[in-house]
């Protein structure tokens, strides 16, 4: 099985804020390859220590993918099988993530912080990371996958699952359940719907709806 980072290459850790807005878009670009993604976007977003970014190699990085949504760089993940993102101040206007994986993945939201608390929904992802895929041919996790969800109450947290050096994410974006670069492909929508399971009574009872951007 082919994995999505190539080669091994040293970075040193970033730290920046980057302010809230109505919607806020994570990309990942400007924190080297390779890299604890960690407090880049803090204090609004802070990620788990075993959270990395990873740079094209069509860049000069390590990352075997292809057709990412923003320029060079995606999350991912080596020494665990998931990436955890905190949002201290809760968020409850739904959120979006592109996703390309080699295996199964699943997505959660809490109402707590480092995953804890009550599931307030979450979605199982297929693996689809060579499906169809035009365009940019260098890289074999070349299919991304645009997924929107939104939800009842408020989250404070997002365990991004997967398998090490086999599952990315990319363009993050908070207030909108359609992810930052979005180009709509009804066929892919329609596939991933089936994929959304909600836990907890009260929350049948609440409207919860997901969109595939």
């Amino acid at each position: 099985m082919k994995s999505i980072y190539l080669t091994a290459l040293a970075g040193a850790a970033i730290a920046v804020s980057a302010p809230a807005s109505a919607v806020t878009v994570l990309t990942f670009e400007g924190i080297a390859d390779n890299t604890a993604v960690g407090n880049f976007y803090a204090p609004d977003y802070i990620f788990s220590d075993d959270t990395l970014a990873l740079v094209d190699a069509d860049s000069g990085g390590g990352g075997n993918f292809a057709n990412e949504p923003s320029p060079n760089t995606i999350m991912f993940f080596l020494n665990a099988n998931n990436a955890v993102l905190n949002v201290p101040a809760g968020f409850d206007t739904g959120f979006s993530f592109f996703y390309t994986s080699s295996t199964a993945a699943t997505v959660t939201v809490y109402d707590g912080l480092d995953a804890t608390g009550n599931v307030l929904g979450t979605i199982d992802l297929d693996a689809q990371h060579t499906r169809g895929c035009t365009g940019d041919p260098n890289g074999t996790f070349c299919n991304w996958t645009a997924i929107g969800v939104a939800f009842a109450g408020t989250a404070m947290s997002i365990d991004f699952g997967g398998t090490a050096n086999q599952t990315g994410y990319d363009n993050i974006t908070f207030g909108s359940d359609r992810p930052g670069g979005a180009v709509p492909e009804p066929t892919t929508w329609a596939m991933m719907i089936g994929g959304l399971a909600l836990v907890g009574a009260s929350m049948r009872r609440r409207k919860v709806a997901v969109s595939f951007a």
